[in-house]
């Protein structure tokens, strides 16, 4: 394992809409993890190239700080599609589901998201006692990833006029430059979206607001809240955030992972 990188305050952002809720949530940032050169910080990927070790103090640091240590963290295998599994009991590691989105009634079982640059979701109905996490890149979000979710918890009992969700640390609009070729299947496939594009510098190419896409699409479900508050640029703020993005446009060989969790409290 390496050396224990310089002790910092672990950062979590919560998210106002979610904090009466008898949740324990949070978005978490880079700071205060184990990890050392490109994934300096609270790497929680193992689908990084990391040091395991590292990564898994990353996730242990993660759980003590959103509420016990000892209860289990439950991920998935993201893929950038819309199948939503229910977390019923934890499961290892090496049998995550293919999945982008977790539910649950169970509490004392923290749902986990990984992102870098991708929306993260976290959705409660604290009267129902019911909780979801949702992995939404533009390939997701475009597929549903953010409805079904919904009606995965609604078949525990929530109900959408009863959902509030937060919207987490996401690659922001003046951040995402994109080709004619993505502007132009959005224009096809869903032209009311077109809004959410304005041009960029480069002739031919556009600037996506993912996150206000997401926002858009769970605005239209009925939900009693969709709080954008802690949608700031994980590509634009290295000190506080990894990113995919940065990484690819810096040649970098990998890039880590941040954290978003929800868990009922007991």
């Amino acid at each position: 394992m390496h050396a224990p990188a310089p002790a910092r305050t672990i950062e979590r952002l919560e998210a106002p809409s979610l904090a009466d809720c008898g949740v324990a949530h949070g978005f978490f940032g880079r700071a205060g993890g184990a990890s050392t050169g490109i994934y300096a910080g609270l790497n929680v990927g193992f689908g990084s190239d990391d040091d395991r070790d590292a990564v898994s103090e990353n996730r242990r640091r993660a759980m003590a700080a959103l509420a016990d240590e000892a209860s289990p963290l439950v991920t998935v295998h993201q893929v950038h599609g819309t199948d939503v599994v229910r977390v019923e009991t934890p499961w290892p590691r090496a049998e995550n589901p293919k999945a982008d989105g977790l539910v649950t009634d169970r509490p004392g079982l923290a749902l986990g998201i990984l992102t870098a640059d991708c929306t993260p979701i976290l959705l409660v109905d604290p009267e129902a006692g019911v909780i979801g996490a949702a992995h939404s890149g533009w390939k997701g979000a475009v597929a549903g990833i953010g409805p079904a979710t919904v009606a995965a918890m609604e078949r525990l009992g929530a109900q959408a006029a009863r959902i509030r969700a937060a919207i987490g640390p996401t690659i922001n609009q003046a951040s995402y430059e994109v080709g004619p070729e993505f502007f132009e299947r959005f224009e096809r496939e869903h032209p009311a979206s077109v809004r959410f594009f304005q041009p960029a510098a480069a002739p031919g190419k556009h600037l996506f607001d993912l996150p206000g896409f997401v926002e858009a699409h769970l605005s239209s479900l009925g939900l009693a809240a969709v709080d954008c508050s802690q949608a700031v640029d994980t590509c634009a703020d290295e000190a506080r955030f990894f990113s995919y993005r940065r990484a690819t446009l810096r040649g970098e060989p990998d890039y880590g992972r941040q954290l978003a969790a929800v868990m009922l409290r007991g």
